[in-house]
């Protein structure tokens, strides 16, 4: 497993959490639209799943290595690589395969050593950044609340950031580790104030699941204290029609437009 990387925030700033983004430039580029319309926003913190299931890889890849300031690695971020870490595609169903195969057949080198260096985990102050869990960081989807208390002892700081299952989604963790869950919706914002151990799943930018097909992502503001999150409209035909001249399965881009 690759080492754990450490920074330490500043005082009063805003941050922007993103996930999954799965190639699909135009969900990214209206969240990133919305990130810099929002203002003041100092840093962008990514879960992983760059890469897979949409048509723009490499266009993904170059304005994340502009625009975020950390990254961790998600599952087909290292299986369009070739299986580092034993993730490999033939793990993923026949439609994500054939989209991970071709996402790999796409990549330059200076891509696919982006996607290797991706740690697994992130620790900043008092957040833990993960892919899927911090038991598992590349497998394993946090969507029990069982699954939720099994993995506190994994992770040392008060919150953990975590994607993959594409869910928005709150963990809120008491003291003797009961934890409960709610959806995470823009019009509750999650408080840090409480001291209870939170777990935040921001959802997708790229390929929503809870049936909104917007892109979703949040913001941390550590003077309010608060994590709020957003969703934003995208072009999702312009996906869709680049995805079937690419030849992507039409499952996965039909269900752009319901968010499934």
């Amino acid at each position: 497993m690759q080492e754990n990387f450490r920074w330490h925030l500043g005082t009063e700033m805003r941050y922007a959490i993103i996930a999954d983004i799965h190639s699909n430039l135009e969900a990214l580029t209206a969240v990133l639209d919305d990130i810099e319309q929002a203002g003041g926003v100092e840093e962008i913190w990514c879960l992983g799943d760059v890469v897979g299931y949409g048509p723009d890889p490499r266009e993904c890849i170059a304005i994340l290595r502009q625009t975020t300031n950390i990254c961790v690695a998600g599952n087909h971020d290292w299986a369009v690589i070739g299986g580092k870490n034993e993730v490999d595609i033939s793990e993923f169903n026949p439609d994500a395969a054939n989209a991970d195969q071709w996402t790999a057949q796409q990549l330059n080198d200076e891509d696919v050593e982006y996607l290797s260096n991706l740690p697994l985990v992130i620790e900043k102050d008092d957040f833990t950044l993960v892919h899927g869990s911090p038991r598992e960081p590349v497998r394993e989807y946090l969507l029990s609340t069982g699954a939720a208390i099994q993995n506190l002892s994994y992770f040392e700081t008060q919150f953990c950031l975590v994607g993959h299952s594409h869910q928005p989604i709150v963990f809120t963790c008491d003291e003797t580790e009961d934890c409960s869950a709610r959806y995470f919706l823009p019009e509750s914002p999650v408080s840090t104030k409480s001291g209870s151990r939170l777990i935040i799943n921001p959802g997708s930018v790229g390929q929503p699941r809870d049936g909104n097909p917007d892109a979703a992502y949040a913001i941390y503001d550590s003077e309010q204290q608060l994590v709020r999150l957003y969703r934003v409209p995208y072009d999702i035909r312009s996906t869709q029609e680049k995805m079937q001249a690419h030849g992507l399965p039409v499952r996965l881009a039909a269900r752009l437009s319901y968010g499934v």
